[in-house]
């Protein structure tokens, strides 16, 4: 599913840079696909709770691949521009439902001592379909010239994925007996609220990704900037992913985390700093290198949340806990599109860049001043998340 996904990441930025020549028509792809995440994130969670996780999985993945395959008809048609958002909000739609039940699927099949590396080989199955994905379909492009292929392939990707969760025989999670009343669905956003380092850690992944929503404009570096057509955006779209492949083998083989805020922290700051390296690069060698760090740094990031997420959260909350941290990934990934598309067409791609990348510093800032747990977080542990938050 990652693989087509990653790819139809692609065709859908190409073509429509190629048909509009206008950055905010890339910003609002963004905008379409997290409008439906941040409506109903939160009732998707409760159902998470309440129903079969895996028949949810199920039903997400056939509306996924339905809405693939309607792209690929406007795009043999070259169909209405509009259409084409509304297909994006469907999928924004399955993904809003699909993203809680499926961050039940782990917890039913890996015991909870493996949950850290669960999370790192996770990110690495995810970051190998970065690579592969953007690298294929760029390929493909400067081969056949059209997208169409693309958007088929990933119908065709979700559709073995939904075979796959047929098969999958885990222990059952506890699901949550109470109804679907305004406090019930509240809850999930209480309990990160109240659990600091978790609070912390979305809070900088969140403005990290919104402000440095690079990947957004790289049809406009690859076509105006660096001027390296298909076969370069391919590239660029999997280097961040090469990136966190290689952090993801890293952090497998070295010794678990002993100053897992700080490193957090750090890791954060060093996004920025890459992303205004990228923003002001006219060398495709030197973009492709604050590329690789990017996804390397931003990896860190996912695990240490992804991990603090799995160890804290009882299992009859994991669909609203992370219906909540769906809306936060969803708007730091969509609206940072968005906001990247928005001021491009306003200002300008470099400025657009180099001003997230700044942005990003600033916030580390104050994340470190406002949740001191964060600074003070040691390792991964939960006896030390206890203790931190």
């Amino acid at each position: 599913m990652g693989l087509g996904s990653q790819m139809l990441s692609f065709a859908i930025g190409w073509e429509l840079w190629l048909r509009t020549h206008d950055a905010f028509a890339l910003g609002l792809v963004g905008l379409a696909q997290v409008t439906p995440v941040i409506l109903f994130s939160l009732p998707a969670g409760h159902v998470a709770d309440q129903y079969n996780r895996k028949r949810i999985v199920l039903i997400t993945q056939c509306l996924l691949s339905l809405c693939s395959l309607a792209l690929a008809m406007l795009s043999l048609h070259q169909g209405p521009i509009i259409l084409v958002y509304v297909c994006l909000f469907g999928i924004g739609l399955a993904r809003a439902f699909n993203g809680p039940a499926t961050s039940t699927l782990l917890p039913q099949t890996v015991p909870p001592e493996s949950f850290t590396s669960a999370a790192t080989w996770s990110s690495s199955a995810g970051q190998l379909s970065s690579i592969i994905g953007p690298a294929l379909a760029g390929a493909l492009v400067a081969l056949l010239n059209n997208v169409t292929i693309i958007y088929v392939m990933d119908a065709l990707a979700g559709m073995s994925f939904l075979v796959m969760v047929a098969l999958i025989r885990g222990h059952p999670l506890a699901l949550s007996r109470k109804a679907a009343t305004l406090d019930s669905l509240k809850e999930g956003v209480r309990f990160i609220r109240t659990t600091k380092v978790i609070l912390a850690a979305i809070t900088l992944d969140l403005f990290a990704v919104l402000f440095g929503g690079a990947v957004t404009l790289l049809p406009i570096y690859a076509t105006d900037i660096l001027k390296v057509g298909p076969e370069g955006l391919g590239l660029m779209r999997a280097a961040p992913s090469v990136g966190a492949l290689i952090m993801a083998i890293m952090l497998a083989y070295l010794p678990a985390f002993r100053q897992a805020g700080r490193t957090l922290l750090i890791a954060v700051a060093g996004f920025g700093i890459a992303t205004i390296i990228f923003g002001i690069s006219t060398s495709f060698w030197l973009s492709m290198l604050m590329l690789l760090l990017l996804g390397g740094l931003d990896n860190i990031s996912v695990v240490i949340r992804s991990t603090l997420m799995l160890t804290l959260t009882p299992d009859e909350m994991r669909g609203r806990t992370s219906a909540v941290n769906s809306i936060f990934i969803s708007a730091s990934n969509e609206l940072g599109g968005f906001e990247s598309g928005l001021t491009a067409a306003l200002f300008g791609p470099i400025l657009s860049v180099v001003g997230g990348g700044i942005g990003t510093i600033l916030v580390v800032l104050a994340v470190a001043r406002i949740w001191p747990q964060m600074r003070r977080l040691k390792t991964l542990d939960a006896p030390d998340h206890i203790k931190a938050v």
